[in-house]
């Protein structure tokens, strides 16, 4: 099976790049803006022509959360416009779709974790932006599958953890907000389960059951206690303090609560999902060893 797999560069395509050697049997196509425009929809189709995709996992995103607020067209655009070619074109070429969604599509109101068929509400352009991509996906592509995850981290990219490495470095205290409650999640944990999907689509397409899907590791955090456990694995001395999100007013607002319900993913497709903890500690490891 040959799979393209857009947003290459981002943590996700990076994890999924290193587990690749995993799967000799599959030839694996990695994207990114400067190989393949997924907003163009000729280029997309040209693509799909000459290399002909059996499956697809599209991980490509505008995700610079507060910077979506003004730059709304260029968020729409990979957002919303751009999962809706994807998914479009993997329907024309019968190949498999899986779309990379997020926690923001909900208003954080809550105080149970949230289900896959709980009320959508986004309150920033992001949010809104990705729950567009969900019915573009949808709407073009009725066995499109959708995951949607959280506050996502890897020893690639920017993210909450290297951030919280470097200023560990740099400052002897910090002040983390503590009123922002969901779970971190390993992109290198959900790479596997997303290759562990593309499996049983493979190999059993029976079991490949389109919809909406939520992943996260498991366990509850706050931004604070996930910062305290950054700092407690690594034995970095800085002092962290819990404040109010008010005390760091963002242009995009912050859903309070996100915790999502993993039910659905783990009876569906027959997963073990780790827990938080566990996973920060093999990625700080990970990060030590390349650094």
């Amino acid at each position: 099976m040959k799979i393209l797999v857009t947003g290459a560069y981002g943590q996700l395509g990076s994890e999924l790049k290193d587990l690749s050697d995993k799967f000799p049997h599959w030839e694996f196509f990695f994207t990114d803006w400067d190989s393949l425009d997924i907003t163009d929809e000729n280029a997309a189709n040209d693509f799909f022509e000459e290399h002909k995709p059996g499956f697809v996992i599209n991980c490509a995103a505008y995700t610079a959360v507060d910077k979506a607020e003004t730059d709304t067209h260029s968020a729409l655009k990979l957002n919303t416009f751009a999962p809706g070619v994807l998914a479009k074109a993997a329907k024309v070429y019968e190949a498999g779709f899986i779309h990379i969604s997020t926690d923001y599509v909900f208003d954080g109101k809550s105080f149970n974790p949230y289900s896959e068929i709980d009320t959508v509400n986004p309150e920033g352009i992001y949010g809104k932006t990705k729950l567009g991509g969900e019915r573009s996906c949808r709407g073009e592509n009725k066995n499109a599958l959708i995951i949607r995850t959280s506050w996502l981290y890897s020893a690639y990219g920017n993210n909450f953890v290297k951030t919280m490495l470097r200023l560990g470095q740099e400052r002897d205290s910090l002040k983390v907000v503590f009123d922002q409650v969901g779970t971190p999640t390993y992109a290198a944990d959900l790479a596997r389960t997303v290759l562990a999907i593309a499996e049983i689509y493979d190999t059993n397409r029976e079991k490949f059951i389109p919809g909406i899907y939520h992943y996260s590791n498991e366990g509850v955090a706050s931004w604070y206690d996930f910062a305290k456990n950054i700092f407690e694995i690594t034995n970095t001395d800085c002092r962290v303090s819990p404040v109010l999100s008010v005390e760091f007013p963002t242009p995009a607002k912050r859903p309070h609560y996100s915790v999502l319900d993993k039910s659905k993913i783990k009876n569906t497709f027959n997963l073990e999902i780790p827990y938080w903890k566990d996973s920060l500690k093999i990625c700080l490891n990970k990060i030590q060893k390349n650094n």
